[in-house]
């Protein structure tokens, strides 16, 4: 292949994640002709075909050439972040991305703090899943952010064995976020300082896999039948699936982290065994020279987080 462009690569990465040549001319600020027109001299180039049109699909050749664009990108993210924390030694701007919970109850109190440090740097936030937060971080679109896994002796469960970082990015421990028992303060097992999972099998459950533990999860935690929903919910609020809880409709299974301090009508236990962990990670590109604000709201993540878990 000859004359490899990153920018006909950047182009059909993105018809490639928006599914869509229209959408992607609008991204790139390109007419819809424009893109098909780059798509082919790409393919031309290619000699193979790199995309399929119905539906708008990568083949095996475009997925070879999305691998080598995602390389170009990293590199040059990581370059980029490199010579502006040599220039200047702090960060002008930095683009922060959270999880839910993390938004709510780490992220304003470590700002409040990186605000007084600096008060010229400015902040952008995305709520993001982990995911999404390592694709953002990789093109080189994030400066940091806060994502997490599970740790759970079941090796059943695929979604719950912690896996490593993508290639290029360092992740650190900011902190370990138990999963607890959630249940209305009137409940029959509130009183007690450990909650058996078992024990809530039959109890009216809610479905909400964005904001709390998948039940057929719980059901083999537990290694009884049982759990079954009575309310669904879709969506990521904490907040509403607390709201059920306080209300007598529903208990629920929610890392301890998303309950609010000051929550009254509902209380949270921990788990008997086997007991389930969610571990907290600041992510970063992984460079020799990182700007001083970034590292320094690194550490301040890391200190909320342990202060809002304590």
């Amino acid at each position: 292949m000859h004359g490899l462009d990153p920018r006909l690569l950047a182009t059909l990465e993105a018809v490639v994640r928006h599914g869509s040549f229209s959408a992607a001319a609008r991204e790139l600020g390109y007419s819809p002709p424009a893109v098909s027109q780059q798509i082919a001299e790409l393919e031309r180039r290619a000699g193979l075909r790199v995309l399929e049109r119905r539906p708008v699909r990568a083949t095996p050749a475009g997925e070879v050439l999305l691998g080598a664009e995602q390389g170009v990108r990293s590199a040059l993210a990581a370059a980029s972040a490199e010579l502006g924390a040599m220039r200047a030694g702090t960060a002008g701007r930095i683009r922060l991305g959270a999880f839910a919970s993390a938004a709510t109850g780490i992220v304003p109190q470590a700002l409040a703090r990186l605000h007084a440090a600096y008060p010229h740097v400015q902040v952008s936030l995305s709520q993001l899943e982990p995911e999404a937060g390592y694709n953002r971080l990789k093109r080189g679109d994030m400066d940091l952010a806060l994502s997490y896994d599970y740790d759970l002796a079941l090796s059943y469960d695929y979604d719950f064995i912690p896996v490593p970082p993508p290639r290029m990015l360092r992740r650190t421990l900011v902190a370990r976020d138990p999963v607890v028992a959630v249940v209305p303060a009137r409940h029959r097992l509130a009183d007690r300082e450990v909650i058996d999972l078992a024990s809530l099998a039959s109890e009216t459950w809610i479905a909400a896999p964005e904001a709390a533990l998948r039940l057929e999860l719980l059901s083999q935690m537990a290694d009884t039948p049982g759990f079954q929903a009575r309310l669904q919910y879709e969506g990521d609020d904490f907040n509403t699936v607390l709201g059920f809880v306080a209300a007598g409709l529903c208990v629920a299974v929610m890392p301890r982290l998303a309950l609010p301090r000051t929550h009254t009508q509902v209380v949270a236990r921990p788990l008997a065994e086997p007991q389930l962990t969610r571990f907290i990670y600041a992510v970063r590109i992984d460079t020799r020279h990182t700007p001083r604000a970034v590292l320094d709201l690194e550490e301040m993540l890391t200190a909320q987080a342990l202060a809002a878990l304590s």
